[in-house]
């Protein structure tokens, strides 16, 4: 497996472990004896902005950490060079993202219009972003290993 590879591979398991610990935390500190709490916009909302630096701090320290072990294991340098191909992954893989967030935040949108609650809306957003993340993720390791 290639280096990128790896790292991609590495943050798909770090973002998936980062929003399953995060998500069991608030459930069991918060709602599990108070599911009122779900009404209150102001809790979901802080919930989720803290969620955000929280995911990029955990994932800023889950690269470095990879960085110094596989450069201790394998004496292998990260190599932040980019080429053309590198760069065209990418932009086929957010553009994917992109799209299914912008489903997931028409259907949240949509949650609203129905009236249904508020938690709802905010769930299926945290949801596509989640998703988005994940298809990235999962969407480039399929190019590096299909190809462009």
């Amino acid at each position: 497996m290639d280096l990128k590879e790896r790292r991609i591979l590495v943050s798909l398991i770090g973002s998936v472990l980062i929003l399953s610990i995060y998500s069991m935390v608030v459930y069991y500190k918060y709602i599990a004896g108070n599911t009122e709490v779900l009404n209150d916009l102001r809790f979901l909302g802080k919930s989720f902005l803290i969620l955000i630096p929280v995911a990029i701090v955990i994932q800023i320290i889950i690269q470095i950490v990879f960085a110094i072990v596989t450069k201790i294991a394998s004496d292998e340098d990260i190599d932040p060079i980019e080429d053309e191909r590198d760069k065209l992954i990418e932009l086929k893989a957010i553009k994917i993202s992109h799209y299914i967030f912008l489903i997931g935040f028409m259907l949240a949108m949509g949650c609203l219009a129905l009236g249904m609650k508020p938690w709802v809306m905010i769930v299926v957003l945290i949801s596509s972003g989640f998703v988005a993340s994940v298809v990235n993720e999962i969407l480039r390791l399929y190019y590096y290993r299909k190809g462009v």
